[in-house]
């Protein structure tokens, strides 16, 4: 018997993409003879699993205590194999000022930034941001996913923009990069491709990834040459290994004047019918019940 727990929900923004994400999961596999079940992340998870006893745990949480290293550490106490990356990996994925300071470490491209704290910073930002940036800027939460609260800025409304993200007390504020908008993904050691965005919106947000009235457009193959493709999957490779992700990644890029820009990588990509990575997969072949098989494949404990 495969019995598979599935842990999905969550109390992050992205709650309901999580719940999407473990649903369509879930019935693709009890479509395929798996004895599955949903659980949140809640009190009662020590309790499920005891009943349970599933052979392995499928992470489909997204956005924070999903994807920065907190469950990873509860599930790595329960020695069960579970999907995708692990505590440190997780964590340092979600921090964006620290995994891309392993990106400029490593000389792997990435848009420049500085850090803003509320209380500090707020008197002088355009100044400084004219004199290390300029203007336009990108704003965002240092740990949320899905572009939940990003926001790019002109001179004239970045105080009034900064005001939506207060609670955060401390945000990264990053050079906007023009041009196209390509992500990547990986499987373990394997490079499953890429995929460009062209979204009616004004780039690619939380509407524009997860509302279909959004109207996204999707274009696969990447109008890219061999030489360029390749260099992308180079550089989403490099950054999955580097961050010692596991499973699969998706790594999100602009792509402007010829190079390519990192802006972030994902170790909990979502796996919903409006979801990039099962697209990619779907693409080079692979069916989205073989998909979850290769990230169940590759799960384990230690890592």
């Amino acid at each position: 018997m495969k019995k598979i727990l599935i842990i999905s929900g969550g109390i992050s923004k992205e709650r309901p993409i999580s719940l999407d994400t473990g649903k369509q999961v879930a019935k693709e596999l009890k479509k395929n003879n798996y004895f599955v079940k949903i659980t949140e992340p809640n009190f009662q998870l020590f309790e499920v699993i005891k009943k349970f006893k599933p052979n392995k745990i499928f992470n489909a949480l997204h956005g924070q205590f999903g994807e920065d290293g907190y469950i990873q550490t509860i599930l790595e106490s329960f020695k069960i194999p579970y999907t995708h990356s692990g505590v440190i990996s997780s964590s340092i994925a979600m921090d964006k000022v620290l995994s891309k300071k392993i990106f400029i470490k490593n000389k792997i491209l990435t848009p420049k930034f500085l850090t803003f704290s509320f209380k500090k910073d707020e008197k002088n930002i355009v100044r400084t941001i004219e004199n290390k940036l300029k203007f336009p800027v990108v704003i965002k939460p240092i740990n949320e996913g899905s572009s939940v609260n990003v926001f790019i800025c002109t001179k004239k409304n970045i105080k009034k923009k900064l005001r939506y993200l207060e609670d955060y007390k401390k945000i990264i504020i990053e050079e906007f990069i023009p041009g196209r908008e390509i992500q990547a993904a990986m499987i373990g050691s394997k490079k499953l491709g890429a995929i460009e965005l062209k979204p009616k919106r004004k780039f690619y947000d939380y509407q524009a990834k997860y509302n279909p009235k959004a109207k996204t457009e999707h274009i696969i193959p990447v109008d890219l040459s061999k030489k360029k493709y390749e260099q992308i999957m180079k550089i989403s490779s490099k950054a999955h290994n580097l961050i010692g992700c596991r499973g699969v990644t998706r790594s999100d890029f602009k792509y402007y004047r010829g190079k390519f820009y990192l802006l972030e990588i994902n170790t909990q990509p979502g796996m919903t019918k409006l979801s990039l990575v099962p697209e990619i997969a779907a693409f080079r072949g692979i069916s989205f019940i073989k998909l979850i098989e290769l990230i169940l494949k590759d799960a384990s404990t230690n890592k």
